[in-house]
């Protein structure tokens, strides 16, 4: 047995190295002579390195010996079972691998019988096709003898599959981590070398770990794989490209702060010269916002008198209240721009005042498309939505933009609608086509933000009137 020759070694070791000083100290360390200086320490240091150095020696050869020792041990006769079995478990990644090893090794080369069991589930999860594992009165046994709350570790199986606390008498033994349970039933249980099984449990350990590691990974990578799905389902409803409207540039910017998000806007040409504009944010994050953005686009664009901004804006409300989320609802700007009659009529349910930006003898004046419709989804409407209704220009840039935008803050906490860098921004690019208009703005946000992670949904859109 290893641990047996492993103490005889460790022990005529001890004796050799501690002759061995004993020989050294005495021949070598002479008489100190008095009248020369530093001749006793000098003497002290020699000593010293030459034990060091028989000592390194003697750890080298017992190491040397010892992993003999081990290897005759651990890879012959009936032990190298085991040792194969645990070699076999290095590269085990699942549990279809693992049982495939059960059978392979434990029960055709070893005729073992093997039982796995989920205590924590009180579930099997393998067991050999033979009359032992199936029995009834086993399995009885095992849940009676053995409980969820058993402490982690290996031990030895007697004759009536209680605990034993020597291999000799035993007929098989058990691991035990996590509430995963594994018997192995074995008539020759004592003649494997004790020392095998620490290393045994441990690879045992760090297959369940591995284990547990992979599935929670291959959930997290199914997870992502379908928030992505969803992400993609969810940009569909955005207009992959501006549609060509006479008179009319459009640009528009989305950036959601995870996968998915509760922004949205649209652009629906009503006739020649009406254009319904839509941009919104729905209350909170993440997939029940997400879905309420599909289910708003969705219903926009389905009505068919989409000059009735006030029936567009009852069917939203209905639409989101029969999902009865309780705390979800949306923000709304609703316009149709008309090119022929040079004005924007709009509903804006308490989105962030979007604006329009008119060139003047003096530079350039905003005008806001302030609220005039309370939240949509969540409280009662009023009986009569307001209509509002502006002149446009020639010129003019109709600006629309979630609260990401606005809501930005720098490093002292001030947010950047309330800074005159972002209105000078505004009507600098007011000049510009509505793709570098919101180019600007974006550069602002990031460079306002130093660059770091923003902390919301940033959307927007741009619209110039054009000859």
């Amino acid at each position: 047995m290893y641990k047996s020759k492993h103490r005889v070694l460790f022990i005529l070791t001890e004796i050799t190295v501690i002759a061995l000083i004993i020989f050294l100290s005495v021949s070598i360390i002479p008489a100190v002579d008095e009248n020369k200086r530093y001749s006793n320490f000098f003497t002290w240091i020699t000593t010293a390195a030459l034990i060091i150095s028989v000592l390194l020696v003697f750890y080298k050869i017992n190491m040397s010996v010892d992993a003999k020792f081990k290897r005759d041990a651990l890879l012959k006769n009936e032990t190298k079972l085991l040792s194969d079995f645990i070699d076999r478990l290095k590269f085990c990644y699942s549990l279809d691998e693992f049982y495939k090893i059960l059978g392979e090794v434990l029960e055709m080369q070893g005729d073992c019988s093997i039982l796995f069991v989920d205590r924590l589930k009180n579930f099997v999860l393998y067991n050999s096709p033979d009359r032992l594992t199936i029995d009834k009165s086993l399995l009885g046994t095992i849940e009676l003898n053995f409980s969820a709350s058993w402490n982690d570790g290996y031990y030895f199986l007697g004759e009536n599959f209680g605990i034993v606390n020597s291999p000799r008498v035993a007929r098989g033994f058990f691991l035990v981590y996590k509430g995963k349970h594994l018997f192995v039933f074995c008539k020759y249980t004592k003649a494997f070398d004790t020392a095998i099984y620490r290393d045994l449990y441990e690879e045992y350990c760090n297959f369940l770990n591995r284990t547990t590691t992979i599935s929670d990974l291959s959930e997290i990578a199914a997870l992502s794989q379908e928030w992505q799905q969803l992400a993609n389902t969810q940009r569909s409803f955005l207009p992959a490209v501006m549609p060509n409207i006479d008179h009319l540039e459009l640009a528009a910017y989305f950036r959601p702060l995870i996968n998915v998000s509760g922004d949205y806007y649209s652009v629906l040409p009503i006739t020649k010269s009406k254009t319904l504009l839509m941009l919104g944010d729905v209350s909170g994050k993440g997939l029940a916002a997400a879905l309420v953005m599909g289910l708003v686009m969705n219903t926009v664009k389905i009505l068919e008198d989409k000059d009735d901004l006030p029936g567009m804006i009852r069917a939203v409300d209905k639409a989101i209240k029969g999902m009865h989320l309780q705390d979800k609802y949306t923000v709304l700007f609703l316009g149709i721009v008309d090119t022929s009659k040079m004005t924007i009529r709009y509903v804006n349910a308490s989105m962030s005042d979007p604006i329009v930006i008119t060139k003047a003898a003096n530079g350039y004046r905003i005008r806001p498309l302030t609220s005039n419709c309370s939240v949509v989804g969540i409280i009662d409407l009023p009986d009569d939505i307001e209509v509002a209704e502006q002149r446009l220009f020639r010129g003019d840039v109709i600006f629309m933009s979630s609260d990401g935008v606005s809501e930005v803050m720098n490093d002292e906490g001030v947010e950047l609608g309330d800074t005159e860098l972002f209105h000078k921004t505004i009507t600098t690019s007011a000049e510009k086509h509505p793709k570098q208009f919101v180019d600007d703005i974006v550069n602002l946000i990031m460079s306002y933000n130093g660059n770091k992670r923003l902390h919301d949904d940033v959307t927007m859109m741009v619209a110039k009137i054009v000859e």
